[in-house]
């Protein structure tokens, strides 16, 4: 058999610890595939940004994308490497960069979800140009933003249409403090976004692939506790279907890596937010968790790469159509969405590989967070964050929590969603 290596590229932007974790797993993994004929190996590389040629060939067959929802060149270089050198790339970038998170409501509340109500606003202040002014006196239309918030009903939620990371999102209790947030919001196009109160259950649904991990969450809670180590908080037929939500979600915009945040009011779950292509990676924020995640590229990336899994360029709708049309019950029509969504991630294919090509890597995952690089990387991710009087404090309290990660589920892991 001929060795051949398969290469995956990494797009980073200010992504310090998992890039690290995730490239010495791979070099430790020591990937040697029989796969159509040939040897496989993998290597990884980090993707420099640079001029070049539209015309010029790429040489990734896959690529981790953390840049093209923010960053245009980086945006325009991934997009071109689609169209013309069938690179594989986490995730679809056209969707990322058209599928706003109103977008993305509105598409799931088709589908039936059960989102909760949403309006748009206007920006309350806008960037000067010469075609502003007469196209806001021609057509824009005074509005009574009390009447709107009435309509909606208190509690709500202005937030971003486009944003993340919690910025600019207020808890809203009245038309004194709706009025005030919106005065606060200047150039931002904003959502209002009826609260799901009270709630007994905040979960982020992580999905890379056709793999989940649910964790409870804290927003209250400061950022290094907000995903917490809670086992298990919910029940095996709702771990179901929050899994079949999560992966409808990823798999009708092409997102291999997404997360969706759902809360639980009187054991329904209502999908709060689940635009978030780029999602959370941080040990400092992940900690116990961590490890799982960069577990779950791995082998997403590894049987993307090896199997040179096509790339769709295109979204396909259809099938979530028809499912609709046939005016199943919620739950049952759900289902259907998650086995679309499956077949779509070539899930049992892919458990085969894991368990045929992979199977070591639970082994090689827990030595590695028990060596000196892995704490190196935690202990570098805290620098950047945190002030020099609590890097070691947290470097250790992060240190920690992986280590139970390990006596809990390293050696083994948490295995694939069914």
């Amino acid at each position: 058999m001929a060795r051949i290596n398969r290469k995956i590229g990494l797009s980073l932007g200010a992504d310090i610890c998992w890039p690290i974790c995730y490239e010495e797993i791979i070099k430790r993994l020591d990937l040697s595939i029989p796969w159509g004929g040939h040897e496989v190996a993998v290597e990884v590389e980090r993707i420099t940004i640079e001029p070049f040629d539209l015309s010029q060939p790429g040489h990734y067959d896959v690529v981790l994308d953390r840049l093209t929802h923010w960053y245009h060149t980086s945006r325009e270089w991934i997009k071109k490497t689609v169209i013309m050198d069938d690179t594989y790339v986490f995730n679809n970038p056209w969707t990322v960069q058209s599928m706003e998170k109103a977008t993305s409501y509105a598409a799931m509340m088709h589908l039936g979800f059960p989102v909760p109500q949403t309006w748009l606003l206007p920006p309350k202040e806008y960037e000067s140009s010469p075609d502003l002014e007469p196209t806001l006196m021609r057509y824009a239309r005074l509005f009574d933003l009390g009447q709107i918030g009435e309509k909606i009903g208190y509690p709500l939620f202005m937030k971003p249409y486009d944003g993340g990371a919690w910025v600019g999102v207020d808890r809203i209790e009245d038309e004194k403090s709706l009025k005030e947030a919106y005065d606060r919001s200047g150039k931002r196009v904003m959502h209002l976004q009826k609260a799901v109160d009270p709630f007994d259950l905040f979960v982020r649904c992580v999905g890379v692939g056709p793999q989940v991990r649910i964790v409870k969450y804290d927003p209250s809670a400061p950022l290094h506790d907000r995903y917490t180590m809670e086992p298990d908080p919910v029940s095996a037929s709702e771990r179901s279907l929050l899994e079949d939500m999560t992966l409808t979600i990823n798999t009708f915009f092409g997102w291999d890596f997404n997360s969706c945040e759902a809360l639980r009011k009187d054991g329904e779950f209502y999908p709060i937010d689940f635009a978030n292509a780029c999602p959370d990676s941080q040990v400092t924020s992940l900690h116990y968790h961590f490890p799982w995640l960069i577990k779950a590229i791995v082998r997403w990336s590894v049987f993307c790469a090896v199997t040179q899994r096509p790339m769709h360029r295109n979204v396909d709708w259809a099938p979530y159509y028809e499912v609709l049309a046939k005016d199943l019950p919620p739950r049952e029509r759900l289902a259907a969405y998650g086995s679309i969504a499956r077949r779509r991630l070539d899930r049992d294919r892919f458990d085969d590989f894991c368990a045929e090509h992979l199977c070591h890597l639970d082994e090689v995952a827990d030595d590695f967070f028990n060596s000196a690089t892995a704490r190196d990387a935690i202990h570098q991710k805290v620098t950047a964050l945190f002030p020099s009087h609590e890097v070691d404090d947290f470097t250790e309290l992060f240190s920690q929590r992986i280590e139970n990660w390990r006596r809990s589920e390293g050696g083994q892991g948490t295995p694939p969603s069914p």
